[in-house]
């Protein structure tokens, strides 16, 4: 099967609770070894998860734990050596592991020694997007009948758990450059050792243990240099960061994605929802999907590079995006509520998304304001009062500068469908635009043009507005 085969043993983790340690936890049950652990705040829905594999939760780091005198202390990079004001050690198992020369290791170390050896581990990496890609590419794989194990850092919808050994001899895994542990100041995904190394992108983050972005790419060339020469290393061509990082070398076979990846590796050619797939500029296949967004798009050109490495033909990648789900918490519709403002009645679509890095928010604000529109629970377009049915996703048109006294000042970026508008509603500089109360979306705005009812949506709340079709 390619699984690595290893004696049993008890394992227990301190800081189980966290999206990475029980990920790790769930493929040391499902290994068929004896999973105990313990955290600061053991609650649902990670709880329940973990209770759910039969691993027993320890609240708190009580140091009599190490009388459940398990084979392995498995240390996650919450615990530290850091004391409380009145001088006791925060976390006081760690402190009775160390005093008892007791066995501990990180759960990267735990993860390629008795997971990853010996299999084909596909990693993926950067500041953005790691989950994502992740998921899809092991949608690709499975989708191919490779039966591919996986730790993301989240929950695919394809397959509605974080973590899976697998039958086949590939992993791929979400390779985070966080650091490993407090003995350990590697990142990550130094242990993991890839075959298959995806690099979608590298900004400046994690500011509380990396001084500057050439910390974090020292980071990342020590990892190239663990990929070997019959292996693959992808990257976005248009990440300045991660070409300076090859720059510094790289043995492997170099495949690049990206708008001007047009001689040596995957670009789009349409939309980020039904693009042509090229490689080296030559179609190979179609992807037609549910998911939007530029972002999106380089996430399946390096996902599809990547199954390539391992015997998937692109044109296949391809038509298994077609029924990728997504991830949960990434632009997860959670549910549609009813609202009446200013006698006009609509939907308010409430979505669930993780972002927290500056770029990742921007991002996905901006594919939500391309493709904003009302849905109704089962996404179907809705009839609006004046009986024309309005899409459940509008592309945006044009900018619409407008004036304080509240006329049209300027229009910019114009395409045939906005002049088609424009000629619709007969608007033109200097008409009067009506700008109604703020409805429940974010920095949006209902507006009424010569009695057209619109959606406008400012980006930064200003008095530069978006109009959709």
């Amino acid at each position: 099967s390619g699984v690595l085969k290893i004696c049993r043993m008890h394992i227990h983790i301190l800081g189980i609770c966290g999206t990475f340690m029980g990920g790790l936890a769930a493929l040391a049950r499902e290994a068929g070894h004896k999973v105990t652990g313990c955290d600061a705040s053991v609650y649902p829905p990670m709880s329940d998860q973990l209770r759910a594999l039969d691993i027993d939760l320890i609240e708190g780091y009580g140091a009599g734990q190490i009388d459940l005198k398990p084979d392995m202390f498995v240390v996650g990079n919450v615990v530290s050596r850091a004391k409380l004001a009145d001088g006791r050690a925060r976390y006081e198992l760690m402190e009775a592991i160390l005093n008892s020369g007791l066995p501990f290791t990180s759960g990267p170390e735990w993860l390629a020694n008795h997971v990853l050896q010996g299999r084909h581990v596909l990693a993926v990496a950067g500041t953005h997007g790691k989950t994502t890609t992740t998921a899809m590419l092991t949608w690709i794989l499975e989708s191919a009948g490779l039966a591919p194990g996986f730790l993301v850092g989240g929950v695919p919808l394809n397959f509605d758990v974080s973590a899976r050994l697998g039958a086949g001899k590939h992993f791929v895994i979400e390779a985070d450059e966080y650091d490993t542990a407090f003995f350990d100041k590697r990142s990550k995904f130094i242990h993991y050792r890839p075959r298959t190394l995806i690099l979608n992108n590298l900004e400046y983050d994690h500011a509380d243990i990396f001084d500057d972005l050439a910390a974090i790419e020292r980071q990342f060339q020590h990892l190239v240099r663990t990929v070997p020469s019959e292996g693959r290393v992808i990257s976005n061509v248009a990440e300045a960061a991660l070409q300076r990082v090859l720059g510094k070398g790289c043995w492997s076979e170099s495949v690049l994605f990206g708008k001007d990846a047009l001689e040596n590796g995957f670009s789009a050619s349409g939309e980020p929802d039904d693009f042509a797939l090229l490689k080296d500029g030559q179609p190979v296949g179609q992807v037609s999907w549910s998911l939007s967004g530029v972002h999106n798009q380089l996430n399946a050109l390096a996902a599809i590079a990547a199954a390539e490495h391992v015997g998937v033909a692109p044109c296949q990648a391809a038509q298994a995006l077609a029924t990728f789900q997504n991830v949960k918490r990434r632009m997860e519709l959670r549910g549609v509520v009813p609202y009446t403002k200013s006698g006009l009645s609509g939907y308010v679509a409430v979505y669930d998304d993780f972002a927290h890095h500056p770029s990742a928010i921007r991002t996905t604000i901006d594919q939500r304001l391309a493709r904003i529109g009302p849905l109704d629970p089962h996404g179907d377009p809705i009839p609006a009062e004046d009986g024309a049915v309005r899409r459940p996703a509008t592309r945006l048109l044009a900018d619409l500068s407008v004036s304080e006294a509240g006329t049209l000042a300027a229009v910019k970026n114009t395409s045939a469908p906005f002049l088609q508008y424009l000629d619709k509603v007969g608007l033109q500089l200097g008409s009067a635009i009506e700008v109604l109360d703020k409805v429940p979306f974010d920095n949006s705005l209902e507006i009424r043009i010569n009695c057209e009812r619109a959606v406008l949506v400012s980006a930064e709340v200003s008095r530069n507005l978006f109009v959709t079709e």
